[in-house]
């Protein structure tokens, strides 16, 4: 007879057997006396400011590092992330076809200049060669690869990772450092606040 498993039946902290766990989130601890949450961060950080776009937070670090300010100890974080997919077209078997022409174009010619560095006779031959069959192979590979998707995905697109907002942050014992120097900027930063 068996007995019902339950949740909490399981091995737990001290029980026999935890020298034979892996280390890691399901085993035993990677890293002794850590608080479970991760790697150990480094230093305490204050956000000196906070920026609209990516551009504004460069400039910010650019100037702090023009103006001899230990930029090592300084970070951009990007909060609010956004996956956005812009769709760019239509896709079809031929233009399928087509996008692996060109892909297969590119892989044809680096394999021809391969060779063509050691063809003792005509090494531009060699080299039209691989760019013609690597686009015929490319253009074959697309459509088969396209028709075989089932029309799942008959679009073409292109993804990128967008923050709402840029925080500067520093070493909490630079930020005072940080601040009298964008003081100088004339870049007003919002928000500030330690982190």
């Amino acid at each position: 007879m068996s007995r019902p498993s339950t949740p909490t039946a399981g091995w737990r902290p001290g029980m026999p057997g935890g020298e034979n766990l892996p280390s890691g989130p399901a085993g035993r601890p990677a890293t002794p006396g850590g608080d479970g949450h991760g790697p150990e961060t480094g230093p305490p950080t204050v956000t000196i400011g906070s920026y609209p776009d990516y551009p504004s937070a460069q400039r910010v670090v650019d100037y702090l590092a023009d103006n001899r300010f230990p930029v090592e100890h300084t970070a951009i974080v990007g909060t609010n992330l956004t996956l956005v997919e812009t769709v760019l077209g239509r896709l079809t078997t031929g233009r399928a076809a087509l996008l692996g022409a060109g892909t297969g174009a590119w892989f044809g010619l680096f394999i021809g200049l391969l060779f063509g560095i050691f063809t003792v006779g005509n090494w531009v031959a060699v080299i039209l060669v691989g760019l013609v069959i690597g686009a015929i192979w490319g253009a074959v590979f697309g459509a088969v690869a396209h028709a075989m998707s089932g029309g799942q995905r008959d679009f073409t697109s292109a993804s990128s990772l967008r923050a709402g907002q840029y925080a500067v942050i520093v070493d909490a014992d630079l930020a005072d450092q940080a601040r009298q120097l964008l003081g100088r900027m004339h870049l007003t930063p919002t928000g500030a606040t330690a982190r």
